[in-house]
């Protein structure tokens, strides 16, 4: 699998990266299953592995610590801390405090004695960036951690967090994970631009936009009770939402595209992703190991001009359909922050 340069670090990584949300209780429960799938993929030729603490209570961790077993040292390992992890107010955020603590955690669940990218799940306004920026240095400069990158950012946060850097002497964050598919391309606006200009890794998930571009979603398959995580993202899945019926025809669109191009639907929508130029590596999260396997050709399409043209038609650059999956939304539009 062809390998890409993960911003300026002089890393390189595979251009699809193992996304592992759904390994435990919040997906696959049998953990002998997720390690199969895990090796299935560094077998197919992926190097690069992204999981997170609060994946099912880091559960998914655990996981992943046991399939590195005898192979950590050929896979660029990355994880994440900021939400909340269980009821304790502060086992959570960004605070000194919490990421001193929950490195030791996620260090001790994967089995390692270190993380190769360590990310700030979201940006939290409440929280001084220099502050978690002081943290984080410390852990690489200890060696717990050799690069730290963070997630959903809004393009204004990322060049302040590179400016506290520079004139703080920090690390410098080196990668961002944002939010992005053809039914959200919001980022393309400032995000991935920013990303570009200070040279970062761009390491997107969801490309295939919560199942919405997977091809299971039909006429017939949208009516009646939605699951429980459903319902809990009822505002994304909803379709008596007009931004979700908006999604739901793009995508029918979009699957008579991928039809006249000779390709799946999955493939097409993580083509899409990877040929962004400031893209690094699309996430992709399989549950099972049919969904790995439709998914890991991906890396070997080239979309055409023209169907990328076809693609802006039905989705225009820098356009989220449903603004609920761009993942962050700004504080400033909270009621209490636009009122006197």
């Amino acid at each position: 699998m062809e390998h890409r340069p993960l911003g300026r670090t002089g890393v390189s990584v595979s251009k699809l990266c193992l996304g592992t949300m759904m390994f435990g209780e919040w997906g696959t429960k049998d953990h002998d299953e997720s390690v199969k799938i895990i090796h299935r993929a560094l077998d197919a030729g992926i190097n690069f592995v992204d999981t997170a603490d609060v994946y099912s209570r880091g559960e998914s961790e655990v996981i992943v610590g046991k399939a590195l077993k005898g192979r950590r040292d050929d896979v660029v390992l990355a994880t994440k801390f900021f939400m909340p992890f269980d009821d304790d107010p502060n086992h959570r955020g960004a605070s000194r405090r919490w990421v001193t603590q929950a490195v030791e955690n996620s260090l001790r669940r994967l089995g390692t004695d270190h993380i190769d990218l360590y990310q700030m799940h979201r940006w939290d306004p409440g929280v001084d960036l220099d502050e978690t920026l002081g943290a984080l240095t410390d852990l690489v400069r200890s060696g717990k951690v050799r690069y730290i990158g963070h997630s959903t950012f809004p393009a204004s946060t990322t060049v302040e967090a590179q400016w506290i850097a520079r004139e703080r002497g920090r690390e410098r964050f080196v990668t961002e994970q944002p939010t992005y598919s053809i039914l959200t391309r919001a980022v393309e606006n400032e995000v991935l631009p920013v990303c570009q200009r200070y040279g970062m890794g761009v390491i997107p998930y969801s490309p295939l936009a919560g199942g919405w571009l997977s091809g299971r979603y039909r006429t017939d398959s949208i009516t009646g009770p939605m699951s429980v995580a459903r319902q809990r993202l009822a505002n994304r899945f909803d379709m008596s939402l007009p931004e979700n019926q908006r999604k739901f025809d793009a995508a029918s669109q979009l699957a008579r595209l991928a039809d006249e191009a000779g390709l799946t639907l999955i493939h097409l929508a993580i083509a899409f992703v990877l040929r962004h130029p400031a893209v690094t590596a699309a996430i992709i999260g399989p549950r099972t190991m049919a969904h790995l396997e439709s998914q890991l050709a991906a890396a070997d399409v080239v979309i055409t001009d023209a169907v990328l043209d076809r693609i802006d038609e039905i989705v225009p650059p820098g356009v989220t359909l449903n603004p609920a999956d761009n993942g962050w939304v700004s504080p400033s539009l909270q009621p209490s922050a636009r009122r006197r």
